[in-house]
Parts: structure tokens; C-alpha cells; sequence
């Protein structure tokens, strides 16, 4: 998820490892470690040239369990190290920096888990993307009840019962909201998959989930032999069924199948994209599992690359399209409300 959630998460773990121990310093260490698994955007930089390879890297190894154990045994035993001198000798201990960093490190791609960009949380063992797609990448809803409770966590002292209880009222709200979601999204497949059925699509599979900012309004994608059938659905839909499939064409031949950066890309979307000519050796590679904000125009997905043959490899830059107009917007968000 986003920066800010993370390091919310990262502070309430903090706070649950140590905040009885050092009060504030907790909720600064946590929110330390929950944003060092996104480190690895900046390594990826230095890492590769080519604009595919960062992308793949990208939460990779560095939101992968193993590496979460290993951060913490090291980041613990070292900061365990800087810490425990002069006044604050023996006040805590190593066991208790290991676990703050494991809990802070490990719950950031356990929450980018339930969102669909896909996590390799298995990783050196298998680089399956886990992708439960039932959170936006940034939710509001989220983060703000978490945010203002741990804002709140900082005004009192470190045994204070006020903050224990707000705490565990943040973690609370933020799980139950969490659950929320997946039971959205139990109820939305089953509407999106009766919706293909009962329009005839024969589909091999689909996929749902929520656009950016809210858990109310959902994007699904489905995929027949040769194209992709995509549409919204509101939960404040009045009828339960998705009632307009804009349909895409895969243009998959457009590049061989046996190239290995289409293979990383196809691999990245989960196969959920579509390729669009532009001018020679150029062309749009459009992730299909992102929604489209204009609502005429499907193939004007939010999550677009500009991708040109250089050799045997391709390379492009993300975000080939403009961000969406205050138009796009407008529909966007009457769309949210519900059709009658």
C-alpha cells in the first residue's frame, strides 16, 4: 500500500513490541521498519538500467518472509547495540528489537498482500505474485481512523491506559475494515461471474477488484480466447450484475511470446494485458488489472507503459497516458454512487 499506511502500520507495531519500554521511540523505530521494505525501489535503480527490470524487482525479495526474518535479527541485534548504553542500560533487551523490527517488516507485504499489484512474499523459493485484490493500493478509509489514533498514542505517556486503548482501537478498526473488505469482495466476484454467465461470455477466468480510493466501486476483468471483457460494478448498484462489458482486444502477436521481457511483463499483470500499436518498434502495453478512469475509453488504463524495441530487449517508461481529466473524475465518482 502506500508510504503513509505503512508507516502507520509500521508505528502501531512499534508500539505493540515496545512502547511500554520507550514510549515514542517505539512508534519511530516501527514506523523505521515499516518502510524499509520499499527500500528497493531506490535499489532497483541502482540495480538495472532498464526500465522492466525495476519494475519486476520491485517488491521482491525485500517483502519477502526470509527477508523479513533476516532484517530483523540484524537491524535488531544492531540498533539493540546502539541503544542499550549509558541511562538506557538494561531497560530493554535484544529479543525485544528483533521482535520490533520483525513485526514492523513483516506486516508491510503482508499488507501489500491484499492489494493487486502482487507480492513475492515466498521469494528465493518461488517468485509467485500473492495478489488477494481486495484493498486499494491507497484507501483512505484505511488509514485515516489508523492515522489519527497513533497521532493520538503520542500525546500520553508510555503506561498510560489512554494509550493502550487507543492502540489497540486503531488496530482494531483497521483489522475489522480489512475484513470488510474481503467479505466486498466475496460477494463481488460472485456478481461479476453470474453477470458473465448470464451474458453468454465464454470466459477462462476473471478477476475483481476494488478502484482507487474506496472499496465501494469494483473493476473485473474477464479473458476469452482472444480478448478481454472488463466493467464496473457499485456496491450501491441498485440491480447485482454488472450491466455494460466494454470488450479489448489481447494484440498479444504483436510481440513473440518468447520474448523474455514480454514474459516478465505478462508474469507482472498475471497476464492481464493488452498491447496497442503506435508508431515502428513502439507500442502501448496497457496492465489490465487497473481500472480505466475514462469511462468511454477502456483501453486508457491507469497503469500504461510506453514500451520501444532496443535490440533483443524492450524498454519503456510507466504511465504512457495523461492523468485522468477532473471530467474523468466527475464520471468517475457519479459512477461510484450507483446506477439507478
Amino acid at each position: 500500500m502506500d508510504s503513509l499506511t505503512q508507516i502507520v502500520l509500521g508505528a502501531a507495531c512499534g508500539e505493540v513490541a515496545l512502547g511500554k519500554k520507550i514510549g515514542n521511540k517505539a512508534l519511530l523505530f516501527g514506523a523505521i521498519g515499516g518502510t524499509i521494505p520499499d527500500m528497493d525501489v531506490f535499489l532497483a535503480k541502482l540495480f538495472y538500467i532498464n526500465e522492466i527490470d525495476r519494475m519486476a524487482f520491485h517488491r521482491g525479495f525485500m517483502h519477502s518472509i526470509v527477508f523479513a526474518i533476516l532484517a530483523a535479527f540484524i537491524l535488531g541485534a544492531f540498533v539493540y547495540w546502539l541503544y542499550n548504553r549509558g541511562k538506557r542500560l538494561g531497560t530493554t533487551n535484544r529479543k525485544n528489537w528483533i521482535w520490533l523490527f520483525f513485526l514492523s517488516i513483516f506486516t508491510h507485504p503482508i499488507l501489500d498482500s491484499f492489494t493487486p499489484y502482487g507480492t513475492q512474499l515466498f521469494l528465493p523459493f518461488s517468485d509467485y505474485r500473492v495478489a488477494l485484490n481486495a484493498i486499494s493500493v491507497v484507501d483512505p478509509i484505511y488509514t485515516l481512523p489508523f492515522l489519527l489514533c497513533f497521532i493520538a498514542v503520542m500525546f500520553y505517556k508510555r503506561n498510560s491506559n489512554k494509550r493502550l486503548f487507543l492502540a489497540r482501537l486503531g488496530l482494531t478498526v483497521s483489522t475489522f475494515y480489512m475484513l470488510l473488505t474481503i467479505l466486498n469482495k466475496w460477494y463481488v466476484n460472485s456478481v461479476f461471474k453470474d453477470s458473465l454467465i448470464d451474458d453468454g461470455i465464454a470466459f477462462s477466468r476473471f478477476q475483481t477488484q476494488p478502484t482507487f480510493f474506496n472499496n465501494v466501486l469494483w473493476y473485473g476483468i474477464a479473458e476469452t480466447e482472444t480478448s478481454y471483457y472488463v466493467g464496473y460494478y457499485s456496491i450501491l448498484d441498485r440491480a447485482s450484475r454488472v450491466e455494460n462489458w466494454k470488450q479489448l482486444p489481447k494484440n498479444h502477436e504483436l510481440v513473440s511470446e518468447g520474448n523474455k521481457d514480454i514474459q516478465t511483463l505478462s508474469w507482472f499483470s498475471n497476464g492481464y494485458y493488452n498491447l496497442i500499436p503506435l508508431e515502428e518498434n513502439t507500442f502501448r502495453y496497457n496492465d489490465l488489472r487497473y481500472p480505466y478512469f475514462n469511462m468511454e475509453d477502456p483501453n486508457s488504463s491507469i497503469f500504461s507503459f510506453s514500451v520501444k524495441k532496443e535490440g533483443e530487449r524492450l524498454n519503456g517508461l510507466p504511465f504512457y497516458g495523461k492523468p485522468p481529466s477532473s471530467e474523468d473524475l466527475s464520471v468517475f465518482w457519479k459512477r461510484l454512487k450507483g446506477n439507478d
